[in-house]
């Protein structure tokens, strides 16, 4: 099948990269140069585990191709995926400039094409928006919506082996395409759904505002933990052993980041506004995760008697979650503004997203060891929860550190681990560990 991706974001490069390796004939659109330079090579323009080696093998088979060239790109494609951003604005609103522009060039493009193509809204778009593209498209052409369900450090193997795949159509023919192109990739238990195109584009809002619904929920409990003396860890284990709750993203923290959860929350935020119908779970659950990260960030502050100045603070875990390079409303950059405002220096560390972080927060010193990050500084802070971190050498880690004093965002460590190495200890809804260092043994 001849597919066009319009866009090479994040959701375009995973799903046309996919696409091509699946053996179709794929052609990806941008009108960044530089960028298109990059891909062109092989090279993804983001961390993300397994995806430049894919890209690799099918630009070498000739089967991924990347072009600025509108004419080439709309040439003959069976089907359209329009893959470009929708941000949310600042008036915290969802635009869909990008879309309507892509819109806008498939409806001049049409004319052109000798068979009518299968239009595909992949961006996330509040309900109703897929069809006002359908509106706005003027030529022959069938319409569907299909939204997108990938994980950052985890997209390759979320598409190739997804939950379920969702379509929103509204004819046969988009169906039968539909259902073609996503063969190779659904069956033994992975369902290929169709739905009316309004409830496939609230199918994605749902979902994240479920998923962020339970990192506010259990992170609103952690804050009771603390206040009550009980412990989150033998919470969570006692409510999980409830198969109705589970245990996925129902671990206590610095909140959700990232480009879709914080941005999808206040578009159900949005649609429930314009519908007349406040969402207040959703207002609520953004509101907590605004608050978790401002509570983390002064208790730091409080422990020093909120007086930074003079003071060096580490922080290991600079993207928004581990396996990307990803930074957009990561709770570092919100914590390390917060205490810099305070009067601390900082310095940072973080296998990927250095680069991110200090284009968004340069005051920040970055190193490339996560030891010389910590070095005279008078507490570390983790809010990354990468591998690296799991296991640290907390012999090396007390030499560097100015004082053996510890602010886990992500509950990494056992507090009696903690408590034995002679270290001060705060985490998320557990009670913090107050010690001072073990003294040397005399000989």
């Amino acid at each position: 099948m001849i597919i066009t991706v319009v866009g090479t974001g994040y959701v375009g490069l995973v799903t046309g990269t996919c696409f091509a390796n699946a053996g179709n004939q794929v052609t990806c659109l941008d009108i960044n140069p530089k960028k298109l330079q990059t891909l062109r090579s092989g090279e993804a323009p983001f961390f993300e585990p397994g995806l430049s080696e894919l890209m690799t093998r099918s630009i070498d088979a000739g089967r991924l191709i990347f072009t600025d060239d509108k004419s080439e790109a709309y040439d003959n494609p069976d089907v359209i995926f329009i893959c470009v951003g929708t941000p949310t604005g600042e008036d915290n609103r969802c635009d869909i400039s990008f879309v309507t522009a892509v819109a806008d060039d498939i409806s001049t493009a049409l004319g052109t094409m000798p068979n009518p193509p299968v239009v595909v809204v992949k961006s996330t778009v509040p309900v109703g928006t897929t069809q006002q593209i359908a509106q706005r498209i003027q030529g022959d052409f069938y319409i569907a919506n299909n939204p997108e369900f990938l994980r950052e450090g985890s997209a390759i193997d979320d598409f190739l082996r997804p939950d379920r795949v969702v379509c929103g159509v509204e004819d046969d023919i988009a169906t039968k395409v539909l259902t073609q192109l996503y063969a190779p990739f659904v069956g033994q238990g992975r369902p290929l759904l169709f739905f009316d195109i309004q409830s496939s584009e609230m199918v994605k809002y749902a979902s994240n505002a479920m998923l962020a619904c339970k990192i506010s929920f259990i992170n609103e409990i952690a804050s009771l933990c603390e206040r009550n003396g009980a412990d989150i860890d033998n919470v969570r284990t006692g409510m999980c052993a409830d198969s109705r709750i589970g245990t996925e993203f129902f671990r206590p923290g610095l909140g959700y980041g990232g480009s879709c959860f914080p941005k999808d929350t206040l578009a159900v935020m949005e649609m429930g506004e314009d519908a007349g119908a406040p969402c207040l779970v959703n207002t609520a659950v953004h509101d907590i995760n605004q608050r978790q990260r401002n509570w983390f960030a002064n208790r730091i502050i409080k422990h020093f008697d909120n007086d930074l100045r003079g003071k060096k603070i580490a922080i290991w875990g600079l993207a928004f979650k581990p396996r990307t390079d990803d930074v957009r409303d990561a709770p570092s950059i919100d914590i390390a503004k917060t205490l810099l405002q305070a009067g601390a220096e900082i310095s940072g560390f973080d296998p990927e997203a250095a680069e991110n972080f200090s284009t968004a927060v340069p005051e920040v010193q970055i190193e490339k060891d996560m030891y010389k990050a910590a070095e005279n500084a008078d507490a570390l802070i983790i809010c990354t929860e990468w591998s690296e971190f799991s296991s640290p050498d907390f012999s090396k880690l007390q030499n560097v550190l100015n004082k053996p004093l510890i602010f886990d965002g992500r509950n990494l460590y056992s507090r009696d681990t903690m408590r034995n190495l002679g270290f001060t200890y705060y985490s998320v809804g557990r009670p913090t560990v107050e010690n001072s260092p073990v003294p040397a043994q005399s000989s």
